[in-house]
């Protein structure tokens, strides 16, 4: 099942006796888990039917033995399973409980970071008897996709850009997102659409230095504000460390060689070829009449010098700021 359907039954009170949530992405996992442990039980009910437990302080036995008690004035009794993949070995053990859980019970296994194995016996059991939810890695070119629909459903619209800059800020940790984006949207007007005065106001990212920025100057050749943004960078080596602009600015020229080599150049081709939103399309327009492909490889392998010189190979004393203004010169000229 996928979360949304999870959580809708959840809503209409439809519970079942196990969930087990794994996957590398420990956002829906959390947000399933949130849910049953705040709304199934009243606060009253909750002291004598609720138990958290923790993977790493617990067994398989003590589990099984909490989950076949019987709720008192209560209909359910909730277990919930945090940080389950400390369990790893022996959740097998588990087999038997599988085969006749208790019905009055819901009991809940997170299990973060990582997925069973779907090749055993004991996976493809679970996967039956259980509601069992998997929750896929979330890739940095889909974080800004995944802004507009979270924004989406709180009755609000983002400009690509201000998703953009959350994006290339926050990177892909989702809860980090969501907690910075309730907060945004509190004092922001229910139905707006949030641009890149209400980010930087808010959230405290600059419109103005930022990798989004960086990549869009770099690529237009606009030698003064890509050089007033590298400086700024250099200035400011902990929050804009040299690695990061490295792997954004690696990125951006990876990028612009694809759209090179991309023989179709109308819009929808080249938003979907180099997965962008249609509205970024120009700016690899204009790196690509800027910097040939000869150039773009160039740049390419700057990169990779610049990247290992940062991690102190061939490189003593000189900081990761002014290595950063070298870089700069080096693509821009």
């Amino acid at each position: 099942m996928d979360y949304t359907s999870i959580l809708k039954d959840l809503k209409n009170k439809v519970y079942h006796p196990i969930y087990f949530l794994s996957g590398e992405e420990p956002y829906y996992i959390d947000l399933i888990s949130d849910y049953i442990e705040k709304n199934v039980l009243d606060e009253t009910e909750k002291e004598f039917n609720q138990q958290i437990i923790y993977g790493k302080d617990t067994d398989i036995t003590t589990i099984v033995g909490c989950a076949k008690r019987y709720p008192m004035m209560a209909n359910h009794n909730v277990v919930i399973i945090k940080e389950a993949q400390h369990l790893d070995k022996q959740l097998e053990q588990l087999d038997k409980y599988l085969d006749q859980p208790t019905k009055s019970t819901i009991l809940v296994f997170c299990y973060k970071y990582k997925k069973l194995d779907g090749r055993k016996a004991f996976t493809k059991k679970i996967v039956k008897t259980s509601v069992y939810f998997e929750s896929p890695t979330i890739y940095e070119n889909q974080v800004p996709k995944w802004i507009e629909e979270y924004l989406k459903e709180k009755k609000y619209s983002i400009e690509p850009k201000a998703s953009m800059l959350i994006a290339q800020f926050l990177g892909t940790n989702l809860s980090k997102i969501a907690n910075e984006l309730d907060k945004l949207t509190i004092n922001i007007p229910l139905g707006n659409t949030i641009n890149s005065d209400d980010v930087e106001k808010n959230i405290g990212i600059s419109k103005d230095y930022n990798f989004f920025e960086l990549n869009k100057t770099i690529g237009e050749k606009n030698v003064l504000k890509a050089n007033k943004i590298i400086h700024h960078f250099a200035k400011n080596e902990k929050e804009y460390p040299i690695q990061a602009t490295i792997a954004i600015l690696y990125s951006f020229f990876t990028a612009v060689l694809k759209y090179h080599y991309t023989k179709d150049k109308s819009q929808n081709n080249i938003a979907s070829a180099l997965r962008i939103n249609r509205f970024f399309v120009k700016d690899y327009e204009i790196a690509a009449k800027n910097y040939s492909i000869k150039k773009a490889v160039k740049i390419i392998e700057y990169l990779r010098e610049y990247d290992l010189k940062s991690k102190g190979v061939d490189n003593i004393s000189t900081s990761g700021g002014e290595l950063l203004k070298e870089l700069g010169f080096k693509i821009l000229h």
